[in-house]
């Protein structure tokens, strides 16, 4: 049965079941789950190269020896067994310094993951479906990256879970321009589902640098992440896992904004930041103070911004998601930008075209491109159009790889053309450090929509408002 069935199938016997409640809570059930059975098929690969290998989960509690039996234990019995073993014992895992590591990440993955299934008759149905999945056949762990993004463009209506999507042909494209070497490391500081990790990890793993097990060994050691929130970090390790990093160490549970800027040091320093920050948020009060006083506001965007240019190191390299707002804003923004343009040269605006994070977020975006260390005297601009016929993308016409092939093209070898022009930085200067400059000969994508659209932007806009009203800070 293809992946997608088993998927459709899980979801709709959750359904049945009275303590899932929504999309958000079936997406969550359904990745700790699949979380043991991915590590579990990853066990058997270990214990198949050593003999000697010895699981960090306690027996009782692997896959193997309570789920893998289609006719095991069910109902009441299987319920007791997740809420008051399996759950209660791996949130209380004990290490220290010599054990296992990967005992260390199941322990931290299962600290805010919680059982929402009240059946255990339907928990038994469930646990037979995955067990259909084998994690170790190639094709399906290949098609691990489609499960879970099927699932998250259904949560559409579940909150704000589409804040850690980012469509795959962004991603490629976006670590295609930077270029990573193996041995660069590669920092993402909100790396939800670790998309552009994993973008970085295969396009090494693709230029013929990694020959041999220690540079495997290098290059998994490059990769580094931080997630805040308890789902798409799970998800992050569990696609870490599936793409050969045996020990994801460097995906950590956190939040980058909460700590002081200047206790940031060289340590932290990376060599390259690919990333997609959250935007159209605020962080929460008294976050900004943790920013020189110039730069604090509650937008979470651009704090992100100014991090990214802490954490490089001289030379360093980024390539990240921007809304509209980032380039055109004034006051605090105004005077982000300017430190961005000092400090490292921005090269590189590519402006996307209308719905590229549809149904997620409708704001039009940017992919920024910058180095440090010499400060910017002109900037590229490309404006990417969309593909003839079109007039935006939706869930079901997403932006593909192919699209983005003229640019990087022109990205090579950049000359003024129908869709690409430049600014020196005295235009810029004498705008206020406003990047919003449209395209000269025109091509600008005027969205349209329908009445249903246009009401829900509405709304939307009045919350915004409603929010920066409460979040107002003066500057």
């Amino acid at each position: 049965m293809a992946i997608q069935n088993i998927i459709k199938n899980i979801q709709d016997i959750m359904r049945k079941d009275a303590g899932v409640d929504g999309d958000a809570q079936r997406l969550s059930q359904l990745v700790w789950l699949l979380f043991l059975k991915i590590f579990d098929d990853k066990e058997k690969e270990y214990e198949l190269v050593d003999p000697k290998y010895s699981s960090p989960i306690p027996e009782a509690l692997r896959w193997c020896n309570w789920a893998s039996d289609t006719e095991g234990i069910t109902g009441d019995e299987m319920l007791d067994f997740i809420n008051n073993k399996l759950f209660k014992k791996l949130k209380d895992l004990k290490f220290n310094q010599n054990d296992d590591p990967r005992g260390l990440i199941v322990k931290e993955v299962f600290e805010d993951t919680y059982n929402y299934m009240k059946s255990g008759t339907l928990i038994r149905q469930v646990v037979n479906k995955i067990n259909e999945i084998d994690f170790n056949h190639q094709e399906d762990r290949h098609h691990f990256n489609e499960i879970y993004e099927h699932l998250l463009k259904q949560l559409q209506n579940a909150g704000n879970a589409g804040e850690y999507y980012t469509p795959r042909p962004l991603t490629h494209f976006i670590v295609q321009m930077i270029d990573p070497k193996l041995g660069e490391s590669i920092l993402d500081p909100a790396c939800g589902t670790g998309g552009f990790l994993i973008s970085a990890l295969e396009y090494i793993r693709k230029s013929g640098e990694v020959k041999t097990k220690k540079d495997e060994q290098k290059l998994q050691q490059q990769i580094h992440g931080v997630e805040l929130k308890p789902l798409p970090h799970l998800l992050a390790i569990t696609n870490m896992i599936l793409h050969g990093i045996e020990i994801p160490q460097q995906i950590k549970r956190g939040d980058m904004l909460s700590h002081p800027l200047r206790d940031y040091g060289p340590k932290d320093r990376v060599d390259i930041i690919v990333a997609n920050p959250p935007f159209g948020g605020y962080v929460k009060d008294g976050t900004e103070s943790n920013f020189p006083a110039d730069f604090r506001t509650k937008e979470t965007a651009d704090l992100f911004l100014v991090l990214f240019m802490s954490l490089l190191k001289p030379s360093g390299k980024c390539g990240i998601v921007l809304p509209d707002g980032s380039l055109f804003g004034e006051g605090v923004k105004s005077r982000i930008k300017e430190k961005l343009l000092e400090e490292c040269n921005l090269h590189t605006i590519v402006r996307l075209p209308p719905g590229v994070f549809q149904p997620y977020a409708g704001v039009n975006t940017n992919l920024i491109f910058f180095s440090k260390g010499q400060p910017t005297k002109e900037i590229w601009y490309y404006q990417m159009p969309l593909p003839e016929g079109l007039k935006q993308y939706t869930k079901n016409r997403g932006i593909t790889e192919a699209e983005f092939e003229p640019i990087a093209k022109w990205f090579k070898n950049k000359k003024v053309n129908d869709n690409a022009w430049k600014v020196s930085i005295k235009e810029i200067q004498e705008r206020n450090y406003n990047l919003d400059f449209k395209n000269p000969k025109g091509g600008e994508v005027d969205e349209e929509f329908s009445s249903k659209e246009l009401i829900k932007i509405i709304l939307g806009k009045e919350e915004k408002i409603k929010k920066i009203f409460k979040n107002i800070v003066y500057e």
